[in-house]
């Protein structure tokens, strides 16, 4: 057996261990995504020098100048705080930067460095960001009053309000104002569904703006951060909202992120159309005036206010053509007389509407104005999701991201005839039925605790009156608006509609990420020698992929989330039984698709994992209300489950995304975690589990109850966001705290829960643990980000109590029993799920340098145990009709729990254990 490693030799050689990973960089074998990908890092220009390398996610730079944000991982001690940054393309020429801080070491080194620069078709694909003095080119200007921000780009100048219900009062494009009064729209009704016997009231609210503040201003780009609440015509002011305004020197876009919070009577706020609306000013003739809608793909529509195409009478060749290209028609009097005369009788249609009902149609209708019948225009699939109303001498662009996916939604633009234009961006469509955040059942008779454990037995389903309830979660949608000077051409307004699908990414790569020590080093890029986990890993990716297509995983507030568990006879997955639908991050298949990402650079694996980041962390958990800073237990609803829980809420699930692209918004949800455990003060977690009640509820305590595996885990991954994020010495304080309390319990990991001070984070032994022989495992306690969170925080803080605490639990929890009895005095009960606990014996292994443990690891990773055996064949079954409603994929022998499990111990076990012993 070798020398085991000390923490400090742990510590020191956590680098060197990177490090010796990097020569497999190009061992994408047996991958399916190795073909797929348009850019595996083996064949991407690879820039010498100092720095980090960086390239494009999807391989291929932005189709026009685009601002491009993105974040870089340094090694500890790297780069002194203050440090500038300069970026350099393949061929060595200096770009323009701009550059911030993200996060620290504990030396007070950067550890993460915010970036982003313009970036257009010719820039290359292939930089590297190194220290250095960046390049100037200019400054976005911000002028501040206290009426209201200024931002001039260069090429656009928006005004925005500080208070009041405008949210941009314009848009400036070369002293010509393009656009005005944007704000945010919506509408409620006080019932759901129809009633014939009741009249249906439906109330509009606008978005009113509390504060605006600059975020962050130049040289490159500027950040407008807007909070407010909507407000009704009564005075009723309610569903909050923050929205984000991105602006980027020399650029004609603004990139809007818009959140907003439920805050509403879910029986009666039945909310019947949310979105983003502006006044576009209409000042060309009306043949002059286009209006434009991506389809799918590069389908694009394209008609003119009045159009001279298709007459009775030809109004000529250049004028149809300018028409259709959106170029200038001749003027009138050189038409034809037979067409300029005739000018009024042609129809002018003022407004258009493309909806987006499901994940599977649209249509566009259109119609002369209001008062008069709609009349269909087009259909197809799945548009693109951005829209153009204006004319020759300019025009607002408008999109909306994941715009199909995100169904109900829709495109509206009315009065284009008139010499004011609006255009609306629905994230509900007004023409679908009202959202219903309702609890799907009437309780069913589950009035007591015995009631709803029994229940619990039948339908997997937790059950409380009142905890199903919608009030705190959120929702955030990105939008991007363009004020042109002319209509945009075909292949440009396509070419946009891309950039909003799939907005370009610059990324670090990920020897650079492995080498860097960062989110854990417990990850190796690809090896040749383990090609048939890696086949296999590839395997269960794809079809979690084909099965969010399959069966629709999309719409408002379903789309990132995956599924449970699969009911093999019914062939879906058990979207209507209690437990077993939307998985919520349970056993974190959030981890396994980061991990996954970091190792290989896959782009459809990013995009898959960015938007399960952006529903768990805003739908699965609650922003205010008595459940804040708490996440909801896998259910039929997202908010369904009565288990509200810091294991769902969990701050691990977001770092990667934070990090990795800088996004300001999941920086407000993780800061938002950082004091989650107080929310154990009013709600007790092991209220429905038999025994000593630890903190009654009420809001006078000063301690919580916490369990040492599922609560512990997100409540450290929330202080170690924070205090690497700000370098605040209260959070490295409260982890030292914690870590030692835990070290010191009776049984350190293996006593189950502690008592935490909620301003210290110490943990002592409370009434939980009146017998100090008393042993606390479950076999959830590891599966929820714990082992992830202990290989960061071992390294970065100094709490040798701990460190031998968490080897210990690591090297005995699948140890043979007899070892178990010897070590603790009796064997452990609840540790199942032992090919998922694996990853704990290997990292045993890998500190004590043991290969009798490296070889026990490969055991339990190997052995079929009621979990996915690697030996098992990848196999797929085909149904179609009349055996189900569409031809699907199946692998009923598939559940997300196992499967996310036995990915994170597949890239752990081989980081871990891989050198040691092999399977």
């Amino acid at each position: 057996m070798n020398a085991p490693l000390s923490r400090r030799d742990f510590v020191k050689n956590s680098a060197l261990a990177a490090a010796a990973a990097l020569p497999l960089a190009q061992a994408l074998v047996g991958s399916r995504a190795a073909a797929a990908q348009p850019a595996a890092p083996s064949t991407e220009p690879l820039l010498d020098g100092p720095g980090a390398p960086l390239r494009w996610l999807e391989g291929t730079p932005p189709t026009e100048p685009l601002g491009v944000t993105w974040g870089v991982p340094w090694k500890r001690g790297e780069h002194a705080r203050g440090t500038a940054f300069e970026l350099r393309d393949e061929n060595g020429a200096s770009v323009p930067v701009q550059s911030w801080p993200l996060a620290y070491w504990p030396d007070g080194s950067l550890k993460w460095t915010g970036h982003s620069a313009v970036l257009g078709k010719d820039a290359g694909r292939a930089f590297r960001v190194a220290a250095g003095s960046a390049a100037v080119a200019g400054a976005v200007k911000c002028q501040e009053s206290p009426e209201e921000i200024v931002v001039d780009t260069g090429a656009l100048v928006c005004r925005i309000p500080r208070r009041g219900s405008i949210l941009v009062k314009s848009l400036v494009r070369d002293g010509r104002e393009v656009a005005r009064d944007g704000r945010l729209i919506g509408q409620r009704k006080e019932q759901a569904e129809p009633d014939a016997t009741a009249t249906v009231v439906q109330r509009g609210f606008g978005g009113v703006t509390e504060s605006a503040v600059v975020e962050q201003s130049g040289p490159l780009r500027a950040v407008v951060k807007i909070d407010g609440r909507h407000r009704e015509e009564d005075g009723r002011s309610w569903l909050p909202f923050s929205v984000r305004l991105y602006f980027h020197l020399g650029m004609e876009g603004v990139r809007m992120m818009h959140t907003f919070i439920f805050d509403g009577d879910e029986q009666k706020d039945f909310i019947s159309g949310l979105g983003v609306r502006f006044t576009v000013p209409m000042r060309d003739s009306f043949q002059d005036r286009h209006v434009r809608f991506v389809g799918e793909g590069h389908g694009l529509w394209a008609e003119a206010v009045k159009p001279l195409t298709g007459l009775r009478r030809d109004s000529g060749k250049e004028a149809r053509a300018a028409q259709i290209a959106g170029t200038p028609t001749p003027p009138e009097n050189a038409l034809p007389p037979a067409v300029s005369s005739r000018l009024q009788w042609i129809p002018t249609w003022g407004d258009f509407s493309l909806s987006q009902l499901s994940a599977d149609g649209f249509r566009i209708q259109k119609r002369t104005k209001a008062g008069h019948g709609w009349i269909a225009a087009g259909a197809g699939r799945r548009a693109g999701g951005l829209g153009y109303v204006g004319g020759v001498s300019g025009g607002l662009v408008f999109a909306q991201r994941d715009f199909w996916q995100r169904h109900p939604t829709q495109l509206d633009i009315r009065g284009a005839a008139t010499d004011a234009a609006e255009a609306t961006v629905w994230l509900w469509s007004p023409e679908a039925a009202p959202m219903d955040l309702r609890f799907y059942h009437d309780g069913l008779g589950e009035d007591t605790y015995a009631k709803q454990t029994a229940a619990m037995d039948i339908t997997y389903e937790d059950y409380e009156p009142g905890f199903g309830t919608p009030v705190g979660i959120a929702r955030t949608n990105e939008l991007m608006f363009w004020a042109v000077p002319a209509t945009p051409s075909r292949e440009r307004l396509v070419e946009l509609a891309d950039l909003v699908r799939v907005p370009p990414q610059l990324m670090a790569r990920p020897e650079h990420i492995l080498g860097a020590g960062v989110l854990g080093g417990f990850w190796k890029l690809p090896d040749p020698a383990f090609t048939e986990i890696e086949k296999r890993n590839d395997f269960f990716l794809s079809y979690y992929e084909s099965q969010r297509e399959q069966h629709r995983w999309y719409g408002f507030w379903d789309y990132g989330d995956i599924r449970h568990t699969y009911d093999a006879d019914r062939h879906v997955w058990r979207y209507d039984i209690g437990g077993f639908a939307w998985d919520n991050s349970e056993l974190s298949p959030d981890l396994w698709l980061w991990l996954t990402f970091l190792r290989t650079g896959r782009a459809d694996v990013f995009r898959f994992a960015e938007a399960m980041t952006r529903h768990t962390g805003e739908v699965d958990v609650y922003h205010l209300g008595r459940f804040k800073g708490l996440g909801s237990r896998h259910n039929v609803q997202h908010w369904g489950c009565s288990a509200k829980q810091v294991r769902v809420s969990n701050a691990g699930y977001r770092r990667h995304y934070y990090f990795l692209t800088a996004d300001e918004r999941v920086g407000d949800l993780l800061q938002e975690l950082a004091e989650s455990h107080r929310a154990y003060l009013t709600l007790l977690p092991t209220r429905k589990v038999p025994g000593p009640k630890v903190n009654p509820p009420g809001p006078e305590g000063k301690s919580v109850y916490v369990s040492v595996g599922t609560d512990y885990g997100a409540i450290a991954a929330a202080w170690l966001a924070a205090w690497e994020r700000t370098g605040d010495a209260k959070y490295r304080d409260r982890l030292a705290a914690s870590m030692k309390g835990i070290g010191t319990l009776p049984k350190g990991f293996f006593s189950g829960g502690g008592v935490m001070d909620i301003e210290t984070g110490a943990i002592s032994a409370g009434p939980a643990q009146p017998d100090r022989d008393v042993l606390g495992v479950s076999h959830l306690n590891s599966v929820f980000g714990l082992v992830e969170i202990c290989a960061e925080l071992i390294p970065l803080v100094d709490a040798p109590e701990f460190d031998r605490a968490w080897l210990e639990y690591c090297e005995l929890y699948s140890a043979p029993k007899e070892e178990q009895v010897k070590r603790l005095g009796k064997p452990l009960g609840g540790n199942g799920l032992t090919q998922a606990h694996s990853r704990l014996t290997a990292y045993a292994a890998f500190r004590k340098r043991d290969a009798a443990l490296a070889r026990r690891a490969w055991h339990e990773f190997t052995t079929n145990r009621g979990e996915l055996s690697p030996a098992a064949p990848l196999t797929l079954a085909h149904f179609e009709g009349p055996d189900v409603l569409a031809p699907i994929d199946e692998a009923a022998w598939i559940s997300t729990n196992s499967t996310a499990q036995w990915g994170l111990a597949a890239i752990e076990v081989v980081s871990w254990a891989g050198d040691l012993a092999k399977p």
